[in-house]
């Protein structure tokens, strides 16, 4: 796993965990833009059947605040990017 990709802090990992970043053997995508954008989706297992598939991942820093989410879904051509397509609450 590339060494940038290590130093980065996984979605929903606790805040108080002493290492917050990726677990070997796992597959992660990164999240681009939006209130997440620069943190690390654990993918492990979702493969490209679906990857028009988008996910809503809960977040109180989007448009919405606590209880909203925001919408990611993987770049076409590259599923090792999820793309911001906006919040919901």
């Amino acid at each position: 796993m590339d060494e940038q990709i290590m130093r980065r802090r996984v979605y929903g990992a606790d805040h108080d965990d002493p290492d917050p970043g990726p677990r070997p053997g796992r597959d992660y995508a990164e999240l681009v833009g939006g209130p997440l954008d620069g943190l690390l989706l654990d993918v492990t297992g979702r493969g490209d059947a679906d990857p028009a598939g988008a996910v809503a991942l809960s977040t109180e820093i989007g448009r919405y605040g606590p209880g909203g989410h925001a919408l990611y879904g993987p770049r076409p051509g590259d599923p090792r990017r999820f793309d911001w397509q906006g919040d919901t609450p």
